[in-house]
């Protein structure tokens, strides 16, 4: 990655806990395009036998290990709160890319389970619209901003121990 990185203008990595991403968002689109593709192509090549997965998403090539997704990270939240005695009773879960789909299938088969007390409401949605496991979709990420907004300024917790859940969007404009 580090080579695609220096002879690709506005491409970078992104080290993340559980894989390693290459970005060409900033690159010229044609030449970072066919740099993902030489650069999926080769990770391919070379980690055929390892316990890795390449994938390639909206402007990213990411190498993460085998078996994990982000459906599997959705369930280990939903049944940790579960556990924990606080099951929830609104489920939103917003992505862009095809790694999201397993997240969007995770969700709605994990929140269908007898476990919980009462089946919570489901928001999947997709930023762009395109098929996807998600109900819905939002055209774009300013979109997704003014959601998110909305449901802060309209929301009021419960009680006091709901409000150490609260989460502001104003800093991110």
């Amino acid at each position: 990655m580090q080579l695609y990185t220096e002879a690709t203008d506005g491409s970078n990595i992104e080290t993340k806990e559980s894989a390693l991403v290459w970005h060409h968002q900033d690159a010229d689109p044609d030449f970072g395009s066919c740099q993902a593709k030489e650069l999926l192509n080769h990770l391919e090549s070379v980690l055929a036998n390892e316990p890795a997965v390449v994938i390639r998403g909206q402007h990213i090539v990411e190498v993460k290990p085998q078996g994990l997704n982000k459906g599997l990270v959705a369930e280990k939240v939903l049944s940790t709160m579960v556990n924990d005695g606080n099951p929830p009773d609104f489920v939103m879960c917003v992505g862009d890319d095809i790694s999201d789909e397993d997240m969007f299938e995770s969700i709605l088969r994990t929140v269908s389970c007898p476990s919980l007390p009462v089946v919570p409401e489901i928001f999947a949605c997709t930023v762009g619209q395109k098929p996807s496991k998600a109900k819905y979709y939002l055209d774009d990420p300013a979109d997704v901003l003014k959601l998110l907004q909305g449901l802060g300024a309209s929301s009021k917790p419960k009680s006091r121990h709901l409000a150490q859940f609260q989460v502001s969007f104003e800093s991110t404009v």
